[in-house]
């Protein structure tokens, strides 16, 4: 074989392209050699104090101007406010490299923004990237939200007004992805954020993997709304391999709210999402559909396990909202908590009917199979007046359980296949007619 042709085939070969990659790959090989643009250059300074905003900033503008590359955060604490991907630019976070969000709310800029089913002038996130096609974080760093002023304010608030909204007092989430195609997010620590730890809104294609999303969920400041993912509007979405523990909903699958939300154009139906390889630790729901959403639809959630106080899976159904939660499976789960099998039950947080007919609800091919372990109960099944909740199906479930009730109303065609209970087959409690 020729010298040259032996060069050809180095230069093509799957190792010499592992060789000469950019500084992390996604999976697939990005285009080779793409420049690293170090935050330190930009005047960055790791001393978790300096407010680094700018010099951040500085560096995702020259990339992007240059025509792309991966903005590096090395090893050390850099606090910043809300920094914004632009085409072309990859952020990678060191090991070691940890991005601590300010606890200055006014280092969030306000814009009009995608926050709880509705758009509306609120505070940006930490890290921010919008209308982007081929958008990838990731490293072995962590994101820090350096939430406890928020929460200790948000708390004061509702000691104040007990029925102040969750919005009332402005938290910033840690990450918000904004209408992007192609997505990858992995191997980064999310900590402690103010308010959301990852939005998704209007994404399609998006892998997330290798997450550790944590937030307080015991303490003298509890963390409130640090839901782990928000899956809003999106579809097409893979997490895979993530661990979750905060004190919210460990991943919600959201929409928008009201009467007339299933006319909102800005809320398309959450479709075609795939949860596998996890772990969850505390939470309010390893699977939530709400508190605002309409349409979700095909749903798959395998291999995980439960560790903590979260429910497998919440349904909320608001009766001021038309929803339809249909196709949702979760197979092959390994629980050791304290939470319920299922939390199915009205939602009835901010009720407004806003002078329209109250509508209905459907929630149908619910099928949850091959769970073992300790949980705490099986939990609701219950729905508002009108509400259609059909074709529920429990399968090879083996449990041990401290109360084995459920709350059950009525259901057309729930089927139980070799559900085992503190040792004996399990016997649906008899439902009066309505």
């Amino acid at each position: 074989m020729s010298p040259k042709l032996m060069r050809l085939i180095f230069v093509c070969s799957p190792l010499s392209l592992a060789l000469i990659s950019p500084v992390f790959a996604w999976g697939q090989a990005s285009a080779p050699a793409l420049k690293r643009y170090t935050i330190s250059a930009y005047g960055a300074v790791a001393d978790a104090k300096t407010i680094n905003t700018v010099a951040i900033q500085q560096a995702i503008d020259a990339a992007s101007a240059a025509g792309g590359g991966v903005v590096e955060i090395p090893k050390g604490t850099f606090r910043s406010g809300s920094i914004f991907l632009k085409s072309g630019v990859e952020l990678y976070l060191d090991e070691g490299a940890v991005l601590l969000g300010s606890n200055n709310i006014e280092d969030y800029p306000k814009r009009e923004t995608r926050i709880e089913g509705h758009f509306e002038p609120w505070r940006m996130a930490l890290v921010n990237a919008q209308q982007l096609d081929r958008v990838r974080i990731g490293g072995k760093g962590k994101l820090d939200g350096n939430g406890i002023m928020f929460w200790a304010a948000f708390w004061q608030r509702r000691k104040e007004n007990p029925r102040c909204t969750n919005l009332e007092v402005e938290r910033p989430r840690l990450m918000f992805i904004d209408r992007c195609k192609d997505v990858r997010v992995e191997g980064l620590s999310f900590q402690d954020s103010g308010f959301w730890n990852l939005h998704l809104y209007r994404c399609d294609g998006v892998t997330i993997e290798g997450l550790r999303i944590t937030s307080p969920t015991t303490g003298n400041v509890l963390a409130p709304s640090t839901d782990g993912i928000d899956i809003d509007s999106s579809r097409n979405v893979t997490v895979r391999k993530c661990y979750i523990a905060v004190n919210d909903d460990n991943i919600a699958l959201k929409g928008s709210k009201g009467p007339l939300a299933d006319r909102d154009t800005d809320s398309p139906p959450v479709e075609n999402i795939t949860v596998e390889d996890c772990e969850f630790g505390d939470g309010n729901g390893m699977i939530t559909c709400g508190s605002e959403a309409t349409i979700v639809r095909n749903v798959n959630v395998r291999n995980c396990v439960i560790s903590g106080r979260t429910n497998l899976l919440t349904l909320k159904l608001r009766p001021d909202t038309p929803q339809h939660y249909s196709d949702i499976t979760i197979d092959g789960i390994k629980i050791n908590g304290t939470g319920r099998i299922l939390q199915v039950a009205p939602w009835t947080q901010f009720f407004d009917l806003k002078g329209h007919p109250a509508p209905s609800r459907t929630v149908e091919r619910i099928t949850i199979r091959n769970v073992t372990g300790n949980y705490r109960t099986l939990g609701s099944l219950l729905g508002n007046p009108g509400d259609t909740i059909r074709d529920f199906t429990l399968e090879n479930l083996t449990l041990t359980l401290t109360d084995e009730k459920l709350a059950l109303g009525v259901v057309k065609n729930i089927e139980l296949k070799n559900v085992i209970v503190n040792g004996k087959p399990y016997v649906l409690p008899v439902v009066a007619a309505p």
